[in-house]
């Protein structure tokens, strides 16, 4: 399925974490089917979303140092997982569109 419009952020809902070398997650609730995540830091991270048993770890999705990504997910997903070896700093933010 396509999402064919600009991100709509669920404001004031977003969440800064500090993700290090073992896999944490966080909650970000259910219904949405995006989130957008911005790593501020210098390391690279890993993200991956699921419900509060999800972990991240080297297989999942990179995001790079200083960049910005919109993924999908499940709208039934409530958690996404984080893990970066070099330690670094993420905003999570869920929303509808990309």
């Amino acid at each position: 399925m396509a999402i064919d419009t600009t991100f709509n952020p669920a404001y004031g809902r977003g969440v800064v974490v500090t993700p290090a070398a073992s896999s944490a997650s966080t909650a970000l609730g259910r219904g949405s089917k995006s989130i957008v995540v911005t790593n501020s830091g210098a390391g690279l991270c890993y993200v991956a979303t699921g419900d509060s048993s999800v972990t991240a770890n080297d297989a999942d999705y990179p995001v790079l140092p200083s960049q910005q990504v919109s993924l999908g997910k499940f709208q039934d997903d409530t958690h996404v997982a984080y893990i970066s070896a070099d330690g670094t700093t993420l905003h999570i933010i869920a929303g509808e569109g990309m």
